[in-house]
C-alpha cells in the first residue's frame, strides 16, 4: 500500500524546531513570531453563545442552523458588499485549512488536472493538489496560465505571507478571464478585515463579479478577526451550484461544524465592536515591530494587510532566522511559502503586548 503522505512535502514547521530551541534559551524567554496564532481572549459575547449552546446532544447539520446561515448571508452582504445572497450561497466548514486541503478532492480533481496558486503562498494550496493527485502550478499573473486542464485557481488577497492586496480592477480582470475559460476561482480572503495601508475587496463585491456568483467562491475564517482559531470556525460563500455539490459530499463525509461553534459563529458575525478592538491591538503591535525591524536594518515589502510583516536583510532567510533566534525571537523563513521567499522572513504580530515589547527591546 502506497502511503498518501509520500506525495506531500516535508511538514515545514518541523524544520524550525532547532531554531526554536535556540530562542527558548534566551534569558528572557522566547518571543514567538513564527506562527500567526491568536493569543488574545475570545470575546465574552462569543464565549457566552458557546456556553448557551453547550447542551447539544444531537447531531448538528452540515449546512448549519437557520440562525447561522442568516448570520453568514447577512455578514456577506454587510461586510463584503454581496447582493441578493441566499442560504444556498453559504456553507460553514470546519476551519479554513481543512477546506483548502480537501477542496480539490471534494471537487473530484485528480491526475491530469491543474490547481494553480500564487508563487508565494500558504503551503496548503499545494498540499490539497497533491492529496488528490492533481498537478500544482504556481503563477505570478494567473491570466498568463495555460487554461487547458486548469480546474481550480486559488487567489489569496490579502496574501499570506506577504500581506499584498489585489486591487478591485485586478480582481475584476482575473475573474473575467477565469469565466471566459471556464476556470473555477476560489478566493482565500481570511485576512480581509485586517487591511492597514489598503482596503481589501472581496471577489463577491458586485464591482468585481458583476452581481453574478457563477464560478467564484470566497473563503473566510473567524480565527484571526475574532480570536477563534481554537473553535475551527470558517465558511465559504459564492456560487450556489458549487456549494450545493460540496454540501452533498460533506454530508456523506460527516463534515459538521459542532453545534456550539455554530452558535458562537453566528454571535461573532453579528458583532463588529470586538473586531474593531482586536484591530487596534494588532495595529499597535504592527507599528512597534515594523519600526524596530526597520531601525535594525530590515526592509519591509508589501505588508499592507494581514497579520504579518514581510521582512528582509537581503540574505538567505535561514541566516536571518538563525540571527533572530540568537536574540530569542523566532520568525518563519520565507521559503516555507515558495522559492521566491528565500531571502525574506515572515514576522507575525500576534504575540502579546509584553512579548512584542520584549522583541522591540532586543532589536533596539
Amino acid at each position: 500500500m502506497s502511503a498518501v503522505s509520500s506525495r506531500l512535502p516535508v511538514f515545514p514547521w518541523d524544520k524550525l524546531e532547532p531554531y526554536k530551541k535556540t530562542a527558548l534559551a534566551h534569558p528572557d524567554g522566547i518571543v514567538d513570531l513564527s506562527v500567526g496564532t491568536p493569543v488574545d481572549p475570545v470575546p465574552a459575547l462569543i464565549q457566552e453563545a458557546l456556553v448557551a449552546a453547550a447542551d447539544s446532544p444531537g447531531y448538528p447539520t452540515v449546512w448549519g442552523t437557520k440562525e447561522l446561515r442568516d448570520a453568514l448571508t447577512g455578514w456577506c452582504e454587510r461586510r463584503l458588499g454581496a447582493v441578493g445572497f441566499a442560504h444556498e450561497n453559504v456553507l460553514p466548514v470546519v476551519g479554513s485549512k481543512e477546506l483548502v486541503a480537501w477542496l480539490p478532492t471534494q471537487l473530484g480533481l485528480g491526475a491530469g488536472d491543474v490547481v494553480a496558486y500564487p508563487r508565494l503562498a500558504y503551503p496548503t494550496y499545494e498540499v490539497g493538489a497533491r492529496l488528490c493527485g492533481a498537478t500544482p502550478v504556481v503563477y505570478d499573473d494567473p491570466t498568463s496560465l495555460d487554461p487547458a486542464g486548469l480546474k481550480l485557481l486559488w487567489l489569496n488577497s490579502p496574501s499570506n505571507p506577504t500581506g499584498e492586496v489585489l486591487g478591485k480592477d485586478e480582481l475584476t480582470r482575473i475573474v473575467a478571464w477565469a469565466r471566459e475559460h471556464g476556470v473555477l476561482v476560489f478566493s482565500d480572503e481570511c485576512y480581509l478585515e485586517l487591511g492597514w495601508e489598503a482596503d481589501p475587496v472581496s471577489v463577491l463585491h458586485p464591482d468585481v463579479c458583476g452581481g453574478s456568483y457563477e464560478g467564484i467562491v470566497a473563503v473566510h475564517s473567524l480565527s484571526k478577526r475574532s480570536n477563534l482559531a481554537g473553535y475551527r470556525a470558517a465558511f465559504v460563500a459564492g456560487d450556489a451550484a458549487v456549494l450545493g455539490e460540496l454540501l452533498q459530499i460533506r454530508k456523506h463525509g460527516g463534515m459538521m461544524t459542532a453545534a456550539p461553534v455554530q452558535a458562537a459563529t453566528a454571535a461573532a458575525l453579528g458583532d463588529d465592536a470586538h473586531v474593531a478592538e482586536q484591530r487596534e491591538r494588532y495595529a499597535a503591535r504592527r507599528a512597534a515591530l515594523r519600526a524596530a525591524l526597520e531601525a535594525h536594518g530590515f526592509r519591509i515589502e508589501h505588508s499592507e494587510a494581514s497579520l504579518y510583516l514581510w521582512a528582509t536583510r537581503d540574505e538567505p532567510c535561514w541566516e536571518t532566522v538563525a540571527y533572530l533566534a540568537e536574540k530569542g525571537v523566532l520568525v518563519a523563513p520565507g521559503d516555507f511559502y515558495g522559492e521566491a521567499g528565500e531571502r525574506f522572513v515572515r514576522v507575525a504580530f500576534t504575540a502579546t503586548d509584553e512579548r512584542v515589547e520584549a522583541a522591540v527591546k532586543r532589536l533596539g
